[in-house]
């Protein structure tokens, strides 16, 4: 509960600034990020980058680093496109990309901060400064290095606070505060820990929040995509408008085909929906891609996947392709070490039952000492995994 709150609060804090500049009441040809021009380039960088075309994307940001050598703004574009490289598995932040990446959001501090050695009250230096320290505090927060995740999360906030003075309502910003509306009020209501902290903002509306985030989606520039994502996730795991978010998923991931992220999305979208078939084709080209070595598609993808499959041929009584593609769901949970995962517990559960019935009592023992390890005793699976193996007692 910890990670997915700090998530959601540092991923707020950076959104939200990165959009607040946008609408800055000042000069924009004062301000690299403010420079229409440039702007079109980024997008159609952060485009490739979206859709997993890294080398592409960094070929345009290695054009702004050449010009703008002393300026933040591609440092932290490097950072955003090596975060999204560990995406598909943000498990996985400790090796290479995890160094670069703050390495690439250390160096963006530095040269933000001496903007503001050249001008003491520089709006383009406290997006960079909230961004930076945004991204480090999520980063940190899913690594549990909670002190660490605080103190970016307090210097975000403190530069985010510096800010505010510049902006003003426009079809970007209106991001940021749909993000705020909604967020403000959801950490209220689920995370009673965090109100202190929201102390320093006034009380938001979700309701409100929903809806400029869906003006948003519909008629802003750069943004458009950012709220589509944010929409899809609160209409599929928050509000439970299963439909609305199939709908998201599958623009988003038009859009962005060869982003894993998106695609697996999609997957479980469709398959919420009760749209097996399709569900089955999308998660076969998961698969498959996961086979060709395709870039980001790695074993969180498959295990997505392959429960899915599991599931459709489940629900078809296909018993044999069933326990294929569960034995698959734990083959990839194992290779990221995420045993606690309610797919892993059901693909364990489901063999169990099978091992039990085909009279293969030491292996259905065997996975129902799992199921237990990796559970609590009130747990939906350790509840089923007793009375199972008090039913093997009987037979045997």
């Amino acid at each position: 509960m910890e990670m997915k709150l700090t998530k959601f609060f540092f991923g707020f804090i950076l959104l939200l600034q990165i959009n607040g500049l946008s609408a800055a009441k000042t000069d924009s040809s004062k301000y690299l990020l403010l420079d229409f021009a440039l702007q079109l380039e980024i997008t159609d960088a952060v485009d490739e980058m979206y859709n997993f075309n890294f080398h592409k994307a960094e070929v345009e940001f290695n054009w702004i680093r050449y010009n703008h050598t002393e300026h933040p703004l591609p440092y932290f574009l490097y950072g955003i496109s090596t975060w999204w490289q560990m995406m598909p598995n943000l498990e996985n932040r400790d090796g290479v990309l995890g160094e670069e990446f703050l390495a690439y959001m250390d160096t963006t501090i530095v040269k933000a901060e001496k903007l503001l050695e050249l001008e003491e009250d520089n709006p383009e230096a406290y997006f960079f400064l909230a961004g930076a320290y945004g991204f480090k505090g999520r980063f940190h927060s899913d690594a549990k290095n909670w002190g660490k995740a605080t103190n970016a999360g307090r210097l975000a906030l403190k530069y985010l606070e510096k800010s505010r003075q510049y902006t003003d309502i426009s079809p970007e910003i209106l991001f940021g505060d749909g993000l705020f509306n909604y967020y403000s009020i959801y950490i209220r209501e689920n995370y009673p820990l965090l109100r202190p902290v929201l102390a320093f903002f006034p009380k938001g509306d979700k309701d409100l929040g929903i809806e400029q985030l869906e003006e948003v989606a519909t008629n802003a520039f750069y943004t458009r995509v950012e709220a589509h994502y944010f929409l899809m996730r609160i209409k599929a795991f928050e509000l439970n408008e299963t439909f609305d978010a199939l709908r998201l998923s599958e623009y988003i991931y038009e859009k962005y085909p060869n982003n894993p992220y998106f695609h697996r999305f999609y997957a479980r979208m469709l398959y919420q929906a009760g749209q097996y078939r399709k569900a089955a084709d999308v998660s076969f080209e998961i698969l498959q891609r996961l086979d060709n070595g395709q870039l980001g598609y790695e074993e969180v993808s498959g295990r997505y996947a392959s429960f899915f499959l599991a599931r459709v041929y489940q629900g078809q009584n296909n018993d044999d392709r069933a326990a294929y593609y569960y034995k698959k769901v734990i083959e990839y949970t194992e290779l990221v070490e995420q045993e606690e995962s309610g797919y892993y517990l059901t693909a364990q559960l489901y063999l169990a039952r099978q091992d039990a019935n085909e009279e293969n009592y030491a292996s259905a023992l065997d996975r129902i000492s799992i199921i237990r390890k990796n559970t609590r005793r009130k747990d939906y699976a350790n509840k089923e995994a007793r009375k199972l193996k008090k039913e093997i007692r009987r037979k045997r």
